[in-house]
């Protein structure tokens, strides 16, 4: 019984040495009694009225001075633990009601609490602290935040000091009778850490402080109150956030006489002569593994959940919810575990399964999916495709899963769509090891030099645009003299993706070679492009701070070009103008010459445009729309790019580009084909971008006779395009609180997604139909918990929200001019909000709370030009 070597307990003392004024002074022979509280408190960030889950323990302290020479040893003794809620609440809503501090903790861990320790203390600082290794390491983390909550200097300054939280910068400021201490909580070195999306709009943000506030007489400590508070919030919308407060407060009650100091000559030999079990266990906080008793295994978990990721339930918020659940399920299990998930699937929910073992980014997943997939059988496109766009979505990819797509590609592959979707995606995860600082990985820099060489160690022009894609991705500065020299080659689609990929650009890396090289592609100084291909570059010109001259030539060369490029130029300029673009400002001084700007130019006719707006403003992002189409002469689409951009924090997401590109048609309707377009083979496709990751181009058709058979078969249905589960946000984080407690942060977001495309030509009916269908599922939940093992309590915030958009283009070239009308149409979707608090015993007993809240959004076509306005009701008016 150690109660009869130490009949109560320590925490600071000052020096004999030159450091009296460095702590506070603690005298022999006296004995301090002290009353502690330590609470934790969790909410949604906001707060609520309901109050806030948690609970407090209240002790009382005893603490003498054990023994002093130059630095001193101090004892500590915690007794009457009382374990309350910690905030009033009724009977029935109070888990801790009939409860005693023995049946929450267990005999076992109270005993363990209420045994005394030691703390070595030099000039106010914790140099060791002194406990038992057998004791359970959430009781060891109680007693460390005690001790560290007594670490205090007497003079103004900032120091490094270790505690509880780890190794942190600490900002004293002493003024009579009071110092405040200040932990500069950004510095803190932990061992526990985590992870976070690489994307600031997808993100989440975190905001902490930590005060203690030292109250003092005669040199003595009468009070310590300590508060941290720690908010974590998504940046898409702030209002789904949470935070953990934490309270420590030491108050003296009184003093008496208390043991003699002990006698010896050094801190190991005191220690040693006290009890040989008492070691220096550390300050610093130790892990502690939560035990799930009764938590179902991931197949069970699977079974729970299989129905809701079926593709009937993709275009619910089920969907994603099962999603992310099954995502944390993974993240605990063995590989062996998710091979037998993924084989026992069956095969309509088994690509959903593969979107979720492939986003849980652990290693057991990983091995998993490599030894699942086969990739030279041909037949397992889906597949093999999923996953590797999962890859691409990583919220934080490493070097392993890079490692991984480059072993796949040095293998046997059994399809080429699928050895294209490979490259592509090793450029997006280049693109984010970068990010983090990985750019010199030596897996990143072995794919590093196989994109950049790739262009030219190839003659095969679908392995050229794979490397150019790739490159797309990466976003590698090292790849802008490639995009520039391909920006001039005499194939089209080399053209379109380096003009593209330069746009993603920052605008700092434009310089004036590659700026002088879109101007000669715009203008056709050496050669004759095509439209499509002119206009990206003008995109280009437009986006990298152009000059004056640079503008004015642009605008000059209206009037000039092939007639439904000009109506393209006029309505660009227009929409950079009316929305407010960076460019808008140069374009407004050259409109004042009336040579560049006037009638003759400004009048043009056709159906091309190209239009800008907002789809949603809120005070934590802005959501917006630009829609470009451009006509053939003969009055069939070109190319039609519909973009949706996310800001948020100054950051820009790119959410989703879908790009459709048709040529060569004009033979159909025995029109006569633009300049620089005679000899282009029939075509149709699609490209799409998504949160920033170029996806594999789709062909809807290529060459006369497959489009005449597409023709003949067509249903009208759309082609698909993108079809699964993405995890968007992904935020990890464990919280050590000075108090000794941990808390446990899980943010989680996830889309089910699925975009089509199509195009329909009636020769009968001379027209033409372009569509693309996108439909949304989000869900984004956030939990913080912190979990003591014989007690838990936690708040979980979420919001969902289902919704679609289309797009709409029909031409009717059965007369001229054609007729060309847009659309683009939002459902009304709902949102809903969640907020759950939860408090638990091990025992079993709960208690959970739970609000909810939703709106309608109203739908909507979202506006275009006044022109489309006026064309689609004589459309609508001419098929009545």
């Amino acid at each position: 019984d150690t109660s009869v070597w130490l009949p109560s307990c320590c925490v600071s003392c000052v020096s004999s040495g030159g450091g009296a004024a460095a702590g506070p002074r603690l005298n022999n022979n006296q004995l301090y009694k002290f009353s502690y509280t330590t609470e934790v408190l969790l909410d949604r960030t906001r707060g609520s009225k309901e109050g806030r889950a948690g609970y407090k323990i209240s002790t009382n302290v005893d603490i003498n001075l054990f023994w002093c020479i130059n630095v001193c040893l101090i004892c500590e003794k915690i007794s009457n633990v009382r374990v309350e809620p910690a905030s009033h609440r009724p009977q029935k809503k109070n888990v801790l009601h009939g409860s005693t501090a023995e049946s929450v903790l267990g005999k076992t861990r109270l005993a363990a609490l209420t045994k005394p320790f030691l703390v070595h203390l030099k000039n106010g600082k914790a140099k060791a602290f002194y406990s038992y290794w057998a004791e359970p390491a959430i009781i060891k983390n109680l007693k460390r935040g005690l001790a560290s909550l007594l670490q205090v200097q007497l003079n103004t300054g900032k120091v490094v000091e270790n505690d509880v939280s780890g190794r942190c910068t600490v900002e004293y400021k002493a003024v009579k009778g009071q110092v405040t201490r200040t932990k500069l909580l950004e510095t803190c070195k932990a061992e526990e850490t985590g992870f976070t999306t690489h994307s600031q709009v997808l993100g989440v943000s975190t905001k902490s402080s930590s005060v203690t506030v030292f109250t003092l007489e005669d040199g003595f400590i009468r009070s310590v109150v300590a508060e941290e508070a720690h908010s974590l919030a998504v940046n898409a919308r702030r209002s789904a956030g949470a935070k953990v407060v934490s309270r420590q407060t030491l108050t003296l009650v009184g003093t008496e006489a208390g043991p003699l100091e002990a006698a010896g000559k050094d801190v190991a030999g005191v220690v040693k002569s006290i009890d040989a079990k008492l070691a220096a266990v550390g300050i610093v906080a130790e892990k502690v593994k939560s035990q799930c008793k009764g938590c179902p295994s991931l197949f069970e978990h699977w079974q729970a959940h299989q129905k809701q990721l079926e593709p009937a339930s993709l275009s619910k918020t089920t969907a994603p919810r099962s999603f992310l659940a099954l995502i944390q399920s993974i993240r605990k299990a063995s590989k062996d575990e998710i091979l037998k998930v993924l084989k026992s699937t069956s095969k309509t929910s088994l690509p959903q399964v593969v979107d979720a073992v492939t986003s849980s980014q652990t290693t057991a997943s990983l091995d998993a999916m490599l030894e699942f997939l086969n990739f030279t059988d041909a037949k397992g496109l889906v597949l093999q495709e999923r996953f590797l766009y999962a890859c691409g979505f990583a919220s934080h990819p490493n070097e392993r899963m890079l490692q991984a797509l480059l072993d796949i590609l040095k293998g046997k592959i059994g399809s080429s769509d699928i050895k294209e979707s490979v490259v592509i995606i090793m450029g997006a995860l280049v693109h984010k090891l970068c990010q983090k600082g990985g750019c010199n990985l030596p897996t990143v820099m072995q794919v590093k030099k196989l994109i950049l060489d790739g262009p030219d160690n190839t003659q095969v022009e679908s392995e050229v645009q794979m490397y150019l894609l790739a490159l797309k991705n990466s976003l590698l500065p090292e790849a802008i003299p490639i995009f520039t020299k391909y920006a001039e080659s005499e194939v089209g689609a080399y053209n379109t993706i380096a003009l593209t990929a330069l746009q993603r650009y920052d605008v700092k890396l434009m310089t004036d070679e590659v700026k002088r090289t879109v101007n000669r592609v715009y203008h056709q100084n050496r050669r004759i492009y095509e439209k499509n291909v002119r206009v990206a570059a003008a995109d280009v010109v437009f986006s990298s701070d152009p000059s004056y001259f640079e503008v004015k030539n642009l605008l000059l060369s209206i009037g000039n070009l092939p007639h439904e490029m000009n109506k393209y130029m006029v309505s660009k300029i227009q929409d950079l103008l009316r929305f407010q673009m960076p460019a808008s400002k140069i374009i407004n001084q050259v409109m004042k010459d009336m040579i560049s700007h006037n009638y003759n130019r400004f009048a043009k006719v056709g159906s091309s445009s190209a239009f800008s707006g907002f789809m949603a403003q809120s005070a934590d992002m802005t959501s917006t729309y630009s829609l470009d189409i451009l006509y053939s002469g003969s009055g069939i689409m070109r190319r039609s790019n519909m973009n949706i951009y996310g800001a948020s924090n100054g950051a820009v997401l790119h959410g989703l580009q879908v790009a459709i590109e048709a040529q060569g048609l004009e033979s159909l309707i025995a029109a006569t084909p633009d300049e620089g377009e005679e000899d282009l083979e029939s075509f149709a496709g699609m490209s799409a971008l998504l949160f920033d990751v170029q996806l594999r181009p789709v062909t809807f058709f290529k060459g006369y006779s497959d489009l005449m058979s597409k023709m003949f078969s067509m249903t009208g249905d759309p082609m698909n395009v993108v079809k699964g589960l993405i995890l968007l946000t992904d935020h990890s984080e464990v919280i050590q609180l000075q108090s000794g407690l941990k808390a446990s942060a899980e943010f989680q977001g996830g889309l089910a997604i699925d975009i089509s495309g199509g195009m329909e030509i009636s020769l009968w009916y001379r027209e033409s139909k372009t569509s693309v269908n996108n439909r949304g599922a989000l869900v984004v939940t956030g939990n913080l918990t912190v979990d003591m093992d014989f007690m838990r309590a936690g708040v979980e915030v979420s919001f969902e929200t289902a919704a679609s958009l289309d797009f709409i283009t029909t031409v009717q070239f059965s007369e001229y001019p054609f007729l060309v009308c847009i659309q683009m149409d939002k459902a009304t979707f709902p949102i809903s909000e969640y907020l759950t608090k939860y408090e638990s015993l091990s025992s079993g007993k709960s208690i959970v709370s739970r609000k909810s809240r939703k709106q309608l959004i109203p739908g909507s076509e979202f506006p275009l030009h006044q022109e489309n306005s006026n064309m689609c009701k004589k459309v609508f008016d001419s098929s009545w």
